[in-house]
């Protein structure tokens, strides 16, 4: 997608206010450039292309595995959970909840290291990890994606212990839709089904947080209907802004420019919480797929936030 010069300027304006930059790590250069050129697209096969051989192939050293664990009555409501090969007991979880513009995507993507990628760091770093899928659109819209999130959250609480994490320190990590269906449980209380949405921390990259302040595309119609009229209250932005719960906010230098704005709009409303600022990250080099196929890459900018913010709270 070409962008006009004034756009340009908005959005490298927005980049240079909206956040903490992280430090240039050790993304290969011959990556980078191939990165810019692809733009600001979402090309998720290119994108493999470039960093499937840098990941892990299976069989996984010291891991354990239990994969397609019903979560749910639906038949997506399935779950795959990472551990270490000796057991090790009060670890803290990482749930991850994959993109796919609402209609499409999987928990692991036939062929490729992804989104195991997301689970071996995890476990590599002290973690069990969970990685989910969901309902899509357009058979199941809003707000089923928050109440998949709902159901496996649940799932984590009771089951997890067994399995050597700790239910009291659950991180819930989306990317892309999955950061919207993130954005909408945390948001909406009445999705929860354990107290106070047993979370200590949400984390959401590339999302879209105020379906009023930028047009919906084909996905979010898709998912949320065509009745703008409702598009308010099914956004998580006033939500988000009365929550208690930790939250860590992402976006990539070269996400589509939707993505770097719904971004600044979520830092800059966060930042009213009486508890305080999100803590907001721009990956520069990176795109909406890179930053999440990079995990477990030597390039740590993204994953090295997330331990501090876990290490920290905020």
């Amino acid at each position: 997608m070409a962008l006009s010069r004034p756009v340009l300027a908005v959005l490298a304006a927005v980049l240079a206010a909206s956040a903490a930059v992280a430090e240039d790590g050790p993304m290969p250069p011959e990556i980078a450039g191939k990165l810019r050129e692809l733009g600001r697209v979402i090309d998720p096969p290119n994108t493999a292309l470039l960093y499937a051989p840098l990941q892990e192939k299976e069989p996984y050293p010291d891991v354990r595995i239990e994969r397609d664990i019903k979560y749910g009555p639906a038949d997506r409501n399935l779950l795959d959970v990472f551990m270490p090969q000796t057991p090790s007991m009060g670890r803290p979880v990482l749930i991850f909840v994959h993109g796919g513009a609402f209609t499409r995507g999987n928990k692991r993507l036939p062929g490729t290291p992804f989104y195991d990628n997301v689970m071996l760091w995890a476990v590599k770093n002290g973690f069990v990890g969970v990685n989910i899928t969901y309902r899509l659109a357009p058979q199941f819209t809003w707000p089923a994606g928050a109440e998949d999130v709902a159901a496996a959250v649940q799932w984590v609480c009771d089951k997890i212990s067994e399995r050597g994490g700790d239910p009291a320190r659950i991180y819930l990590m989306g990317h892309s839709a999955g950061a919207v269906h993130v954005a909408s449980y945390v948001s909406h209380p009445e999705f929860y089904k354990v107290r106070d949405g047993g979370l200590k921390g949400a984390i959401m990259a590339s999302g879209i947080y105020d379906l009023t302040a930028t047009p919906p595309g084909d996905p979010e119609r898709a998912y949320f209907g065509e009745d703008s009229s409702r598009y308010d209250g099914q956004s998580s932005l006033q939500g988000l802004m009365m929550t208690n719960i930790p939250l860590m906010a992402v976006t990539a230098e070269l996400d589509p420019p939707v993505f770097v704005e719904q971004f600044d709009i979520l830092k800059q409303a966060a930042c009213k919480r009486p508890v305080g600022c999100a803590r907001a990250l721009l990956l520069p080099q990176h795109s909406h797929m890179s930053e999440i196929y990079s995990i477990n890459t030597a390039d740590t900018r993204l994953t090295g936030e997330i331990l501090d913010f876990v290490k920290t709270g905020k």
